[in-house]
């Protein structure tokens, strides 16, 4: 059904059996996000936390955390939104299957947003100090808003038609913030709201920006949609939602989503940026304290009844996983139209989501020559990391759907074993330097700035991959507890990260010249060096998470016997990547024992969510 508000969406859930009620008193400061945490892994309900610490709003957690509640809160019009999204990318598709599209006139009557004179949200008046103060980790620089639908207007080109609809980070309390007047307002690059800055410094004018938070749960997921050109995401809401985005029309102000639960309205002050953060972010680390725009608040409004929605990122998975999954059951069909000759790309939540894609595409460019190389791959490669947040990707293996027909981007440790039984490290890497990666990625050389590698594999096997270590097999001085984490992956612990970057690299430099290409170790294609094997040979996830958040490719990728040749670096043995901590990086997340103490103590008392923690 398509809920015109949060109330309606958590009756539903309760009477389906599908969320479930705390009626102890909770701590928004700690408790709530380790709750979310054990609750989400367990596979466990939605989550509404009746009476909050020093609070008068409850809150509700963990809407989307299993794909199938997603899909039941989304049931009445997934189906029609994935042939609207379609048609936006491939309008032709009408032509082809009209009978598809019969449902399409009212989908697309929804998408058009209604206006009227009052709405529910305008019911009261309330301020920042008076919300829930949610803090998900121990070290965060506060309490924020994560489930925010931030919406702003061009000054340039205001009204509907080129607005943007954003989940950013709202940082509401902590910091150098003025209590109830200013709040963080901290957006990455490559987001809409950052055109409508770059607008409104350009002309002098302030940029008004009105936060919803609550209402439909079609407008918050609209906001991490990554919808096509020409597609406002309030329209996305509708079509969503099943029903016309009611919007109060304020003369000489930005609109106001009629049913959100709470609006916050107010600015970016174009003369002022403030410290924002320290935050426990989906990476699995903090991303550190930066300036990022003020948003100074004019007003906060709250409905009747109204609901505080939440989520809490950290290492995947979380509930934002979901969110991927159900966001590629919506747009995976639509990729081919998008990208011409790619048939499937997966950005892999266990690794951080941008730090890897894998890709799968065509070759076809001279199908004569008898010697395959990459050649239409790179094309589609460099089409991928110019998409969206696509092109925030770190690592990027592509490989051709002739070669293995039945191979998925999704079944991850075949993906690999295909790439590695096939890469020629002689001519598959190709390196973009000095680039852009994830604001939230602390690999690089500085905020927003790293490196890509581009792995792009084809053709027949041409190696075995080992899947044990021989008798004979010799590491250099230094490095020991050698294990397999998949067959042709080798795990090696090396000494601790020197803090001078060129020591850093001279310590892998140093390992790498020790051998040869005819040394056993070169059977295995892939070795990372890490601080602790055992950890990365654990399990496909740590595998993942480990190589390709600690690691910046033009850093941190080795190779034993490398060479460079009309500027193209390869390495005639195996490629050998420093996945250990660096001095630079940014702390990874732990939970705090004392709170975590608390909820097991809640547990052993019993009640509805004993056995999901």
């Amino acid at each position: 059904m398509g809920y015109r508000n949060l109330k309606q969406c958590v009756e539903d859930l309760e009477r389906s059996g599908q969320l479930v009620r705390i009626e102890d008193e909770i701590d928004a400061h700690l408790e709530a996000a380790e709750i979310h945490r054990r609750v989400f892994c367990s596979g466990g309900p939605a989550i509404l936390f009746a009476n909050v610490k020093g609070c008068r709003f409850p809150m509700v957690s963990n809407l989307f955390g299993k794909i199938e509640r997603s899909r039941f809160i989304f049931r009445d019009s997934l189906e029609a939104v994935r042939q609207l999204v379609e048609l936006k990318t491939d309008p032709d598709k009408l032509w082809r299957h009209p009978l598809r599209a019969t449902s399409l006139p009212r989908t697309v009557w929804t998408t058009l947003p209604r206006w009227v004179r009052r709405g529910p949200v305008l019911k009261n008046i309330t301020t920042i100090d008076q919300l829930p103060r949610q803090q998900s980790w121990p070290d965060d620089g506060g309490a924020f808003i994560t489930l925010p639908a931030v919406y702003s207007e061009s000054v340039e080109r205001p009204g509907l038609h080129g607005s943007n609809l954003g989940m950013y980070r709202v940082q509401i309390s902590g910091g150098h913030y003025r209590l109830n007047e200013q709040i963080g307002l901290h957006y990455q690059i490559h987001r809409g709201i950052g055109v409508h800055h770059a607008a409104a410094l350009r002309q002098g004018q302030p940029l008004r920006v009105n936060i919803f938070v609550g209402g439909t749960p079609a407008v918050p997921f609209s906001a991490v949609m990554p919808l096509p050109e020409g597609l406002a995401e309030l329209s996305f809401a509708g079509a969503l939602a099943r029903h016309r985005i009611p919007l109060v029309r304020q003369q000489n102000q930005l609109p106001i989503y009629a049913e959100a639960d709470f609006c916050i309205t107010g600015s970016i002050d174009l003369n002022l940026r403030l410290p924002e953060g320290p935050f426990g972010d989906h990476l699995g680390y903090y991303s550190l304290a930066h300036e990022f725009p003020v948003f100074n608040v004019k007003k906060v409004y709250h409905r009747d009844g109204a609901i505080w929605p939440f989520t809490v990122v950290g290492r995947s998975p979380q509930e934002d996983t979901v969110f991927g999954q159900l966001i590629h059951e919506m747009t995976g069909p639509a990729i081919p139209a998008v990208l011409p000759g790619v048939h499937a790309v997966h950005a892999v939540d266990a690794a951080g989501v941008h730090p890897l894609l894998l890709a799968i595409g065509n070759e076809r460019y001279v199908p004569y020559e008898s010697r395959q190389r990459p050649q239409e791959l790179l094309t589609q490669a460099n089409a991928i990391l110019g998409q969206g947040q696509l092109s925030l990707a770190k690592y990027l293996f592509i490989v051709a759907q002739d070669d293995n027909p039945s191979l998925r981007v999704d079944d991850i440790a075949n993906f690999f074993d295909h790439v590695l039984k096939r890469v020629d490290w002689n001519r598959d890497l190709h390196f973009q330097t000095a680039t852009t990666i994830d604001t939230l990625d602390y690999s690089g050389t500085g905020l927003n700035e790293g490196s890509k590698l581009v792995v792009a594999a084809v053709g027949a096997p041409r190696r075995e991959l080992p899947s044990s270590l021989d008798s004979d097999f010799r590491l250099p001085d230094g490095y020991d507890e050698p294990g397999v984490c998949l067959p042709g992956i080798l795990a090696v612990r090396g000494p601790t990260c020197a803090t001078d970057r060129m020591a850093a690299e001279d310590q892998i430099n140093s390992f790498c010249t020790a051998l040869r290409k005819e040394d056993k170790i070169n059977e295995f294609p892939l070795i990372v060096i890490v601080d602790d094997s055992r950890e990365l040979t654990h399990s496909l996830r740590n595998f993942l998470w480990i190589t390709f958040t600690r690691s910046n490719p033009a850093t941190d990728v080795y190779g034993i016997e490398c060479f460079v040749e009309h500027k193209h670096w390869g390495c005639r043995g195996a490629l050998v990547i420093d996945a250990r901590s660096k001095p630079h990086h940014a702390p990874a997340l732990v939970e705090d024992p004392d709170v975590c103490r608390r909820i097991d103590a809640l547990a052993a008392r019993g009640g509805p969510l004993a056995t999901y923690l």
